[in-house]
């Protein structure tokens, strides 16, 4: 049996949080678009009635 580097496992675990925190980062931003989007259809429809 081959005995695990500690650091190599540490450096994976580095990697998978980089790849995570991008990947919230970039829900978020997808997700921010499309709420401002809602945000200004709605006021848009809302000012149609005045």
């Amino acid at each position: 049996m081959k005995k695990i580097n500690v650091k190599s496992k540490k450096g994976m675990e580095l990697v998978q949080v980089a790849i995570l925190v991008a990947l919230a980062v970039a829900l978020g931003l997808i997700f921010k678009t499309e709420i401002t989007d809602f945000v200004n259809k709605t006021f848009e429809g809302l000012s149609g009635f005045n």
